[in-house]
């Protein structure tokens, strides 16, 4: 057994959870959900305390959740090596996005890298996906789904990669960014909380599924499929096209958007996002936060983005055929922009690609009216990003909605 045989482990990482204090801060508000009712004796029980304050060191960690056991003999492998290789290139990779202005003031590419890893790692960390494990697999044994854990880590990377990112900003509103015991979060509006009983939860590769992972207290990540950025009206609990898993692709970084910052109330909806999905604990920084429900516009789960606020800016994402590499040792790379490849039979599909390009179309048009006044993302200035306002500005001018 190892000298310093770690027995409390951490499932948020306590870098991770440091990024939502104030500066200053040493602990924050820890809320249960789901208090414990202790039984004293017949007829007497209490239930335990529901709001803590707490150091990172004591909160969302659970005794030997990554501990490899065989009789006797245990190890902390898990929680050592796999888990402290991710969060040590996780952290720095949270850092460069969280402060996330453009492709051109990183200094390199490993922040992308290694940010993909993180979040996959940190997505199937939790006792909630380890008790999925378990369930979807039939294997009861608790080393199996860590090892089973390590196996699937990076399932969701190939579809993050073909998605749209943004990096939004909480910088203007009172409330910040909370955190939860899942903190890379799955929403879709026709998935409700009583639809995955736990441990189930919401799928990525359903086309209304977004994804939202805060990186501090002013920045949260939202990756959003571009099946749905073409055409909003989807079906949201229909299988994105060509959804897949554990396929390397080529990620077009210049598309990233950022410098978005969300109105409290916005932010106030991520929050309760998050809340809801939340399996027991949710932290943050000032008590107020921890219950956004109480001052949000609404906690209709179906209608929290029924002004697209969770949309990135639909002028610029580009409307891209695909993407091809080569000229150097090896086969030419090629695929279209759902992963197809040549001789894929759905490779390159005119017919489906003209049907998108009316709805994307029209969705822009609707996007620009719903987010009129709204603070607008940016992209690289190579991509034309001060272009995409003027065309935006143009048409919304011609419809007299603007001066």
């Amino acid at each position: 057994m190892h000298s310093q045989q770690s027995r409390s482990h951490h499932y948020v990482p306590e870098w991770y959870q440091r990024r939502f204090l104030a500066p200053g801060q040493s602990s924050y508000c820890y809320l249960d959900l789901h208090p414990e009712t202790v039984i004293v004796r017949e007829g007497v029980s209490y239930q335990t305390r529901q709001l803590y304050y707490r150091a990172p060191t004591l909160c969302f960690r659970q005794k030997d959740l990554y501990t490899l056991r065989q009789g006797g003999w245990m190890t902390d492998a898990v929680e050592r090596r796999f888990f402290g290789d991710a969060d040590r290139k996780g952290a720095k990779a949270a850092v460069v996005f969280g402060d996330y202005q453009g492709l051109v003031n990183v200094a390199s590419h490993d922040p992308y890298r290694d940010l993909l890893p993180y979040m996959g790692a940190q997505r199937f960390r939790t006792p909630r996906a380890l008790d999925l494990i378990k369930k979807r697999s039939g294997k009861a044994d608790h080393n199996i789904a860590l090892t089973m854990m390590q196996e699937l880590f990076q399932l969701h990377t190939t579809m993050w990669s073909e998605a749209i990112w943004e990096i939004v900003r909480a910088k203007r509103s009172p409330t910040k960014f909370i955190v939860s015991d899942g903190p890379v979060t799955f929403y879709n509006r026709v998935m409700f909380k009583s639809d995955s009983v736990y441990p189930n939860d919401t799928e990525l590769n359903e086309i209304g599924t977004r994804t939202l992972f805060p990186l501090s207290l002013d920045a949260c990540l939202i990756i959003t499929h571009l099946q749905l950025i073409r055409n909003p009206w989807a079906t949201p609990t229909e299988f994105r096209r060509n959804a897949r898993s554990f396929r390397n692709v080529l990620w077009y970084l210049g598309n990233i958007q950022f410098g978005r910052e969300l109105e409290q109330d916005e932010v106030l909806r991520v929050n309760h996002i998050l809340k809801q999905r939340a399996s027991r604990y949710v932290a943050a920084a000032e008590e107020e936060w921890l219950y956004p429900e109480r001052r949000v516009s609404t906690t209709d789960w179906t209608k929290l983005d029924d002004d697209w606020f969770l949309f990135p800016n639909l002028w610029k994402v580009p409307f891209t055929t695909g993407i091809m590499a080569g000229g150097g040792p090896g086969l030419p790379y090629a695929a279209d922009e759902y992963g197809y490849h040549p001789g894929d039979r759905e490779y390159n599909n005119e017919k489906f690609r003209q049907m998108e390009h009316l709805s994307c179309d029209r969705a822009q048009l609707v996007w620009a009216k719903k987010r009129i006044g709204k603070s607008l993302a940016h992209i690289e200035e190579f991509n034309h990003d001060g272009v995409h306002d003027k065309m935006m500005n143009d048409y919304l001018r011609g419809e007299g909605l603007l001066p």
